[in-house]
């Protein structure tokens, strides 16, 4: 078996796909890359058992096999070439010979039978989505998902998708985002939930891009399908919490304020605030909204006045300062709203400019209880 490839091309692919390989593999084998080469079509896939990555490269080749090659070896030698012709070459004593303009590296590579085969999804429900539109989707919610081993659901992002629109929420029981797309349907009624570790991968690869992913799912596994590469996930299994139930309806207390002078703000103030709790506390009265933090056991504090439009009763609420500085660095508007009812209730953060047609994007951060 024979092969010419491109140096950064085959370069640029494999470090899409070594993102998926895990540091400290159960199975040896998942530490390589299988190359599956059919004529001038060269398959390469990566596995960490949960999610399978695979991409068609164009080579130059009129033969047939499959064979698994390490991947850090390779990942790390090709980083040193300048771009050129690569002639990879499997010789008969159990290595992969690579030549290069200016010399031959030797690899020792495993059966490509030992790689585990990627699910087939059987009689899956699809749709199809814009790259980009699933990029934003996907970071505009992954970072308010859990870490917590122990509710496994809340680890991932919920997909919902419907003929009125597609809904993905994320939440940690602290924060949650609902993001929604009235734009793009999917022809019938389903959920499910997916992992990070996925989804990290396909929101770098699909930033910017213009290409339609096709998207397959049914009970337990989920396809993604996009120019020459696909994403087979098994999916997190379980029943995602009713979040519509813990949005509050009625928030008469509405803030409106520059987005960035109110980060900026949270910042500055939560420097001062207690390094456990990372407690601020908004005080808003009339139009004037008074940021401040204090760390009694070093009696540090900062305060910090603002102007602001608000519409309600003067109230005091407290937040952590890191979630709502999360939340305002993952908009991107001049001006946002926060709606609240009473200091033990959540807020409501949402975007008053800068959205596309069609896209609604609502944070809900709950407050912290304020010392007095």
């Amino acid at each position: 078996m024979k092969f010419i490839v491109s140096s950064s091309y085959l370069l640029k692919q494999l470090q899409v796909l070594g993102g998926i390989i895990n540091t400290n593999n159960t199975l040896p084998i998942l530490d390589n890359f299988l190359f599956n080469l059919d004529g001038n079509s060269l398959t390469v896939s990566a596995s960490d058992l949960e999610t399978t990555i695979s991409s068609k490269l164009d080579v130059e080749s009129s033969e047939k096999g499959a064979v698994c090659i390490p991947a850090r070896l390779l990942l790390d030698t090709l980083k040193t070439f300048p771009e050129q012709p690569l002639t990879f070459t499997v010789e008969d004593n159990n290595t992969v010979e690579i030549s290069s303009n200016h010399g031959k590296y030797a690899l020792a590579y495993a059966d490509g039978e030992e790689f585990p085969t990627p699910v087939e999804l059987k009689d899956p429900s699809s749709t199809v989505v814009q790259g980009d539109i699933l990029a934003t989707a996907i970071s505009k919610t992954i970072f308010a998902s859990g870490n917590d081993d122990l509710r496994p659901v809340m680890s991932g992002v919920f997909f919902q998708f419907s003929s009125e629109g597609l809904t993905f929420v994320a939440t940690d029981a602290h924060k949650l985002v609902k993001y929604t797309r009235e734009d793009v349907t999917a022809p019938e009624t389903a959920e499910f939930i997916m992992p990070k570790k996925p989804l990290t991968l396909l929101k770098g690869i699909l930033a910017g891009t213009e290409e339609d992913v096709a998207i397959e799912y049914n009970e337990s596994n989920a396809k993604f399908t996009f120019e020459n590469t696909q994403l087979v996930c098994r999916l997190i299994d379980g029943k995602y919490p009713n979040y519509e139930a813990v949005i509050p309806k009625e928030n008469p207390n509405k803030l409106q304020i520059e987005r960035n002078q109110f980060l900026n703000s949270v910042r500055r103030v939560s420097i001062f605030s207690n390094k456990t709790t990372h407690q601020i506390r908004l005080k808003i009265a009339g139009a004037e909204l008074n940021i401040s933090a204090e760390d009694v056991d070093y009696s540090n504090k900062a305060e910090e006045r603002l102007t602001c439009d608000y519409q309600g009763d003067d109230m005091q609420i407290g937040f952590n300062s890191r979630f709502l500085t999360e939340m305002l660095n993952n908009l991107n508007c001049d001006e946002v709203s926060l709606e609240m009812s009473l200091p033990n209730r959540a807020g409501i953060l949402t975007p008053i400019d800068g959205l596309d047609e069609g896209e609604q994007v609502t944070m809900l951060v709950m407050p912290v209880m304020l010392n007095n």
